[in-house]
């Protein structure tokens, strides 16, 4: 079966290039993903294109399956000056930059990944760059795809951009090809490395020296475990201050940067996770510098990074984890694909612990957004559908419904989940379900109850005001047909005892906001404006407790009228009427 991915390009404004935002294994997630950075406005315009390998030649065929926005074609009128360069390097030693090796990393990624090579290393090694060459297409389609980017805004022809590409590469590779057999790139053992940075002094190809050093020291390790080990072998032997400590630091931090950055070494270092959202937690772990729970016989090497990270000694490394992080939780993948509850579960837990972690390398607004992202997933039909699968009636729906506003958000978000919630509260078997065959207060009070959390939640209004007033509007529905409140006028003929009564409905939870609460306040008022009214609750009150005098019962009442919501100035001035 031939080997299919789709690639997700972006235009981020006018005068932009096309860039590389992922990869993906499955044409409707990337499909998806295009759109959303549409819509949410972090491209101008967007393609994907299905990538397909052909085995037997080993090259990819492009195909472009979407391209919206509004896509920048205009490139440069002759006469405009001379056209701008769309090459990123002009010299081998451009290739070393950070930017230029993000870019490398992007087409060649998998080969590096089958090869356990990071491109800092690909880049230093004679070894390697031989076995790349050699591959002819995957080096080629690297080429190939670079030029294609860049050639979107200029008018530079594919084809010579193309030829400046493979005329720099070859300078470069055959540099390394030059110095390994002049020697430059000593074999050191790792307690040889402080004498060599110390050698360097301050030349300009220190780093590329170095670099050169590292690949042959890490060339025999057999894993992304190994390599790490290796790498981290070399923190204790530091030079103890200067330029030279800050150099080698600075290489083992590269290379520990762009292992992390691999899927593929990332996965291996922290060992088999049963979902994303177990893997996350670890990532989160390991970027807060505290031990990570891998599967036996794994996790060494990350667990000897993360006392690292604990000591912020390789931020290069750490806003690797950082930036996948944030890449994760913005991505299509369900965090439980099984379960919902669960998969909110572990988003207030991550939310928990990578607030402690936000500052440099996580900012507040990259969480929210990247939160906001993940939540999104969640206020969709799929999984929603999945949640309230176990419910029998409406209410049991809302009410879970409701446990997911209270662990996503974002306006949007919640705007959307409040569209799940009102057709249920609006359908006729709302009512007709709710706590059906229980008595009518009982009904009530679980109204009440939804209507608090509904007024208590982020929903946005008018959603929550609409909500809660329906559900008022049902609540009054109930208490009507059952004639609860009529009920204590015909039933309760001692004005003091109804008057108790009614306050004990109002503020026990059983009446919901709105106009049933109203109704049970206008009620309250008038039987507090019975005559004799007062004597008759002064009588009772002070038989119940002894030594309360006439001032006490006054304040009592007064406070009781306020937990019920009635201004107690103008209870007492009925009440004195």
């Amino acid at each position: 079966m031939a080997q299919i991915h789709f690639e997700i390009f972006r235009q981020q404004g006018k005068g932009t290039s096309w860039s590389l935002v992922e990869a993906q294994d499955k044409r409707d997630v990337a499909m998806a993903r295009a759109k959303e950075l549409l819509a949410s406005g972090q491209a101008g315009a967007v393609r994907v294109v299905k990538e397909t390998l052909n085995e037997a030649t080993g090259d990819y065929m492009s195909l472009t399956v979407l391209e919206e926005g509004e896509v920048n074609t205009k490139k440069k009128k002759k006469g405009d000056g001379d056209a701008e360069n769309p090459l990123p390097c002009f010299k081998p030693d451009d290739l070393y930059s950070y930017h230029a090796r993000s870019t490398i990393s992007r087409p060649v990624g998998e080969w590096l990944s089958r090869q356990r090579l990071t491109v800092s290393e690909l880049l230093h090694s004679a070894a390697a760059l031989e076995k790349f060459e050699a591959t002819g297409t995957t080096y080629q389609h690297a080429v190939q795809k670079i030029a294609v980017a860049g050639a979107a805004d200029s008018e530079m022809p594919v084809q010579q951009i193309v030829k400046s590409l493979n005329d720099l590469c070859n300078n470069a590779i055959q540099r390394v090809y030059r110095d390994e057999k002049k020697g430059v790139f000593p074999t050191l053992t790792a307690e040889q490395f402080a004498g060599f940075v110390e050698r360097l002094g301050d030349r300009a190809d220190g780093s590329y020296l170095l670099g050169g050093a590292l690949a042959k020291y890490l060339a025999p390790a057999k894993g992304w475990d190994a390599n790490l080990q290796l790498l981290l072998a070399l923190m204790p032997l530091l030079p103890a201050q200067g330029p030279a400590r800050g150099l080698l630091l600075s290489g083992i931090d590269t290379i520990i940067a762009e292992l992390l950055n691999g899927a593929a070494a990332l996965a291996d270092l922290l060992g088999p996770s049963g979902n994303l959202g177990h893997a996350l937690f670890n990532l989160t772990q390991l970027f807060l510098g505290q031990p990570v729970d891998t599967a036996e016989g794994t996790g060494t090497g990350i667990n000897h990074l993360a006392n690292y990270f604990a000591k912020d000694d390789l931020p290069n490394g750490r806003a690797a984890i950082a930036d996948r992080i944030l890449t994760e939780l913005r991505s299509m993948k369900r965090l439980s694909p099984a379960n919902l509850e669960e998969e909110l579960k572990t988003l207030r837990k991550l939310a928990n612990q990578l607030v402690r972690g936000q500052g440099k390398y996580l900012s507040n607004e990259d969480l929210i957004g990247a939160f906001t992202d993940r939540s999104k997933r969640m206020v969709t039909q799929e999984p929603i559908l999945q949640f309230l699968q176990p419910c029998k009636t409406a209410d049991e729906k809302i009410e879970r419904l409701l446990v997911i506003e209270e662990n996503i958000i974002g306006a949007g978000n919640k705007r959307t989940l409040a569209g799940f919630i009102i057709p249920l509260l609006q359908s006729s078997s709302f009512e007709e379900q709710l706590a059906v065959g229980a008595p009518a207060l009982q009904r009530m009070k679980r109204t009440a109850d939804l209507q608090q959390r509904v007024l208590r939640s982020g929903l946005q209004e008018p959603q929550r005001g609409q909500i809660a007033q329906g559900l008022d509007v049902v609540a009054l529905r109930i208490e009507a047909r059952a004639g609860v409140l009529a009920s204590l006028e015909s039933r309760v003929a001692n004005p003091a005892e109804r008057a108790q009564a009614i306050l004990r409905l109002c503020t026990g939870g059983v009446l919901t906001q709105g106009e049933l609460m109203n109704k049970a306040r206008r009620l309250l008022l008038a039987t507090l404006a019975k005559p004799g009214f007062f004597a008759n609750y002064l009588s009772q009150a002070t038989k119940d407790k002894e030594g309360v005098d006439k001032a006490q019962v006054m304040s009592d009442l007064a406070a009781q009228l306020g937990r019920a919501g009635i201004d107690p100035q103008e209870g007492l001035r009925v009440l004195a009427a």
